[in-house]
Parts: C-alpha cells; structure tokens; sequence
C-alpha cells in the first residue's frame, strides 16, 4: 500500500487514475478485437 501512496505522490493522483483506467480497459478491447476478427467467419456460417 505504500508503494501505490508513493507513486501516487511521484506522479499525481490523474496518472494513477488514467493508467488504472487503461489497465481496466485493456481485457475489454482484447474481446472486441477476437469478435472483429471473428465475424468474417460467422458471417461465412450464416449463408
């Protein structure tokens, strides 16, 4: 806990907040990316 206070003190608590966000945020894209990739087979079924 004291290494996230000190961060938070080196940086700024915006920077902590947007790389949490960013970490957060990455599983997600990661599904979005394996759906886009995905759908042209999909598509290719439902002809």
């Amino acid at each position: 806990m004291e290494q996230i206070i000190s961060f938070i003190n080196q940086v700024g608590f915006p920077v902590v907040v947007t790389l949490y966000l960013l970490y957060r945020i990455e599983a997600k894209l990661d599904m979005v990316v394996q759906t886009i990739q995905s759908l042209p087979d999909r598509m290719r079924e439902q002809r």
